[in-house]
């Protein structure tokens, strides 16, 4: 009776034993079953919250999850700061996301955080803000730092006749954008029907309006022939033409950089922006996440030469560019004016 009654217990206990192992084992399949429809957490940090050209960027996250299945968590620290971003990342690395996509402030200070992340083997795709295979593993490009500054040089002289002093309003001195799109606008200035044509200050707002607007404003002060500003940033260009209006400035020095349709059209219109460029910054966002997709997926490994498809953009190569992770291009900058302003307005 007492062998009857351990036996029995034993018995008991190897089924619990067992079905604790058989309940263990049922549950990963269906986290890898997961993984191969393509169910991916992708953390999203922005340089700062309130920015419209990253709003406008979530649109297009979302689309492209919408249509992957994805999950996407859209994020920045509240002014535009490594430090806060670096607190992001730390706190994507603990919730376990298949992939963390900053558009880095500093991307140096980044480096370590990021490489933090990869070690955890989380996959980290840099975008709208270029980075090196240092920290992470794809940079998604808009159009590239040339284009977008040299088409800047071009607008602006095609305002002021080719002739007179003119300022650039950047945003911060560490973004790495800001600093190649200068650089290029250095460039193009080296060519000669530019001689006539004089760089006197660059300032940084910050991508912060208020500061931007004072900055603006300390320029018309700072240089009473100034016929020009040069505006690389959506917060930028936006406050610089608030400013303009404000001090009865528009016509008088032109203006013309980076900005959005939506908060540019009035001004446009106006006459204060004669033109600006852009990149659609929704495509931005899908394109995004459709490679982060990719490189969590294996579709590609982050290699030069590798294509993916990106939905309704088409498809893309991953393309060698000096300085940067191996790059995905968005395409060319787009030249907005009074004759085409009204269609693009409301779109983003």
């Amino acid at each position: 009776m007492n062998v009857s009654k351990k036996t029995a217990i034993a018995v008991c206990v190897l089924m619990s034993v067992f079905l604790i192992i058989g309940t263990a084992f049922a549950a990963k399949p269906k986290k890898a079953a997961e993984k191969e429809e393509g169910v991916y957490t992708i953390g999203m940090i922005v340089k700062n919250l309130g920015n419209p050209f990253f709003e406008a960027c979530e649109r297009g996250a979302m689309e492209a999850a919408a249509e992957l299945g994805d999950k996407i968590i859209f994020t920045g620290p509240d002014v535009p700061t490594a430090e806060g971003q670096i607190a992001l990342i730390d706190s994507f690395i603990a919730q376990r996301v298949d992939v963390i996509a900053p558009v880095a402030n500093d991307p140096d200070a980044l480096i370590p955080v990021c490489n933090k992340a990869r070690n955890a083997g989380i996959n980290v795709v840099a975008w709208n803000s270029p980075m090196t295979s240092e920290g992470v593993e794809i940079y998604v490009d808009n159009p590239t730092a040339e284009s977008l500054g040299r088409i800047e040089v071009q607008m602006l002289a095609d305002l002021i006749d080719y002739e007179g002093e003119f300022a650039i309003l950047s945003a911060a001195a560490t973004m790495p954008n800001q600093n190649l799109f200068i650089e290029w606008m250095k460039e193009e200035l080296k060519l000669p029907k530019y001689s006539k044509m004089k760089l006197v200050g660059i300032v940084y707002g910050d991508d912060l309006r208020e500061k931007s607007y004072n900055e603006a404003m300390g320029l018309f002060k700072s240089y009473p022939n100034l016929q020009g500003i040069i505006s690389p940033t959506t917060v930028g260009i936006a406050a610089t033409a608030r400013a303009l209006e404000d001090e009865g400035l528009s016509g008088k020095i032109e203006l013309t950089g980076l900005g959005l349709p939506s908060e540019m059209a009035e001004y446009i219109k106006s006459g204060t922006c004669g033109e600006m460029a852009l990149f659609n910054p929704v495509d931005q966002g899908y394109l995004t996440v459709y490679a982060s997709h990719a490189i969590a997926s294996g579709e590609i490994a982050g290699k030069v030469g590798e294509t993916f498809s990106a939905g309704r953009m088409g498809e893309f190569e991953i393309v060698e560019i000096k300085g940067q992770a191996p790059s995905i291009i968005m395409g060319e900058p787009f030249i907005f004016d009074a004759e085409n302003i009204d269609e693009w307005k409301d779109v983003y």
